[in-house]
């Protein structure tokens, strides 16, 4: 305990780092408090029986920590900026006009700003959609009655973007003066701010009865340590390529030098898609639920009832399924063996025994496909252990934490955070958060092949 308090006097006494950790929780304070202010036109007292919604508004839901079912100024929250943010990273892939854009620093500050204008676009389609949302029968009651239909649209649609575009300037704000991703970390405040309620409902219910409830709740709390643990093997895991460089020529023309060649390595992640597999697997699994109310047939009601159902087989196997497919597919879109073997050749290092060019990206590709295979099972299994805590007895809102998007996201970022104040330790010459080893974040080799995660977990 001792050590702890005094890496907390540390922390505390490095000027710059005491700044931007104040600046973060004051921004993430603003935040929360948007998080419940209700929009123009709602009864917030008639919002409290409002249970939150299912499927793929259940994950915007808890990306905006629960302001969606709120109806609050920050509904969307941060999401379509992400949502545009992926559009362009997956555009660059493309089109080669915007992937040549991502290697100039001029270039990347027009992609930044085409970002924010097809920000503004989703968040107004998406600001009308959820309109039609509230006029569903389950916000009914909260609905000003002296509220004309447009005004009520045109309010809603204009303070929606509003607030989207203001949650955006504190993610980016964070990112600059503050401490960690800004986005990430914004999205990572609003899945944990659920965990107390979800803990203590959990308890509530376990010790309800008497027996051998405070016991069965004890375990569900080391295994859930454990399925931390779990998490963070899998966010950390590396698979390290040994690299050589060649004698080079360091410093000026009067003072240069030359330097024998050095070893390292390039490490090769072995969750490098993060979290994004899960997220197209649960946007997949929700599609079949819209078509619902055309199918007249039973058995395929009764299928697609199934698919909607996160404790049934069915749920659970093509989950897991669509999470392999997924993890292939988006670490094949952002990992490019062919342009890191280029830069290993220009940098001049090479893999012992391998040639440089193409041999050494056969190589790297085939190193990166072995390796993405049991990180692509262990997401799947992340992936569904919500649904088999579920299954088990235990609550929703506790088991959400099992695993999920949720616990990905949570560890990936409070990794990277972790990470940044430890830089800023060992920079003043302090000793590191770990006795042994340092922490390290989610970069990882190659191009672009941490952007596209860092940005929903971002």
């Amino acid at each position: 305990m001792k050590k702890f308090i005094d890496k907390l006097k540390n922390i505390w006494s490095i000027d710059e780092l005491r700044k931007r950790i104040v600046y973060t929780i004051v921004l993430v304070l603003v935040y929360r408090v948007g998080c419940y202010i209700a929009l123009p036109g709602i009864n917030p007292s008639k919002l409290s029986d409002n249970q939150g919604p299912g499927g793929l508004l259940g994950i915007l839901n808890m990306f905006a920590g629960g302001a969606f079912s709120r109806a609050s100024i920050f509904a969307l929250g941060v999401m379509p900026y992400i949502s545009a943010s992926i559009f362009m990273q997956l555009a660059g892939i493309v089109i080669p006009q915007i992937a040549k854009m991502q290697k100039e620093d001029s270039g990347r500050r027009k992609i930044n700003s085409y970002t924010r204008y097809l920000t503004v676009i989703v968040t107004a389609f998406q600001a009308s959609a959820y309109v039609a949302y509230l006029r569903s029968p389950q916000y009914a009651a909260a609905l000003a009655p002296d509220f004309s239909v447009f005004m009520f649209w045109l309010s809603t649609v204009v303070v929606l973007t509003a607030g989207t575009l203001f949650v955006m300037w504190m993610g980016e704000k964070i990112t600059d003066r503050g401490i960690g991703n800004g986005t990430s970390l914004i999205i990572m405040v609003g899945i944990l701010a659920r965990f107390p309620h979800s803990i203590v409902q959990e308890f509530s219910q376990k010790n309800i009865g008497g027996g051998g409830g405070l016991l069965i709740f004890l375990i569900e709390l080391a295994v859930f340590i454990a399925v931390i643990i779990g998490l963070i093997l899998l966010t950390q895991g590396v698979r390290k390529i040994p690299l050589n460089y060649a004698r080079r020529i360091i410093g000026s023309t009067n003072a240069a030098k030359e330097v024998s060649g050095s070893r390292d390595f390039i490490p090769l992640k072995v969750n490098s898609a993060g979290v994004m597999p899960i997220i197209f697997a649960q946007a997949m699994m929700f599609i079949p639920t819209i078509f619902t109310g055309f199918s007249t047939n039973e058995t395929a009601a009764g299928f697609v009832r199934a698919l909607s159902n996160n404790q049934s087989l069915w749920y659970n196997l093509i989950y897991a399924i669509l999470v392999i497919a997924f993890t292939y597919f988006y670490t094949a879109l952002i990992f490019n063996p062919t342009e890191m073997a280029d830069n290993l050749k220009r940098n001049n290092s090479f893999i012992p025994g391998v040639k440089p060019g193409e041999d050494t990206a056969n190589y790297i590709a085939t190193i990166m496909d072995r390796i993405t295979l049991p990180g692509a099972f262990f997401l799947a299994i992340a992936g569904i252990l919500p649904g088999i805590a579920s299954l088990l007895g235990v609550t929703s809102g506790f088991a959400s934490f099992f695993g999920g998007t949720s616990m990905l996201i949570g560890v990936g970022v409070i990794l990277d955070t972790l990470q940044q104040v430890e830089s800023y330790l060992l920079m003043n010459h302090y000793d590191g958060l770990m006795k042994t080893g340092r922490i390290t974040g989610r970069t990882v080799a190659g191009a672009g092949a941490g952007t596209a995660t860092r940005s929903v977990s971002a």
